[in-house]
């Protein structure tokens, strides 16, 4: 399974086509439908910018409204309540778990540096230290 980034534009009304996964997928077809919804209702009023996610009348969501809308979609999920940014940490730690190169996650997680993206590798747990804490756990269970 490739993990790539989706690179999407609507500003032609359609989803550009990239490799992602299904539920990625899914989930920027539901935002194609949503968006040319409030495109529609807002009419003369649209600002057509070729963003994918964007107030009502196709501006830009500031960024104070965002986090609002993530805190609001953390409680509705019931979840704890999370920083936006810690999303991206959660999503390296799982490409570190996932034996991901770390060449790919760079791209994925957009840094423009592999320093970056090695500092974050680097306080996740490696492989073997995985292995040698499930193997204290199963002692620790007996």
């Amino acid at each position: 399974m490739a993990l790539l980034l989706p690179v999407v534009s609507f500003a032609d009304g359609r989803l550009d086509h990239w490799h992602c996964s299904g539920i990625v997928t899914a989930a920027l077809r539901g935002r194609l439908a949503d968006h040319r919804a409030a495109r529609a209702a807002a009419g003369e009023n649209w600002h057509e910018t070729g963003l994918v996610f964007t107030t009502a009348s196709g501006r830009p969501v500031e960024p104070s409204n965002f986090r609002r809308s993530f805190a609001n979609a953390c409680a509705k999920a019931k979840v704890r309540k999370v920083h936006v940014h810690a999303t991206r940490k959660t999503c390296a730690s799982l490409l570190v778990a996932l034996d991901v190169h770390p060449r790919v996650a760079m791209q994925i997680l957009r840094h423009s540096q592999i320093s970056v993206t090695m500092n974050i590798y680097s306080e996740v747990s490696s492989e073997e230290t995985r292995k040698a804490l499930k193997r204290l756990g199963e002692q620790l269970d007996s």
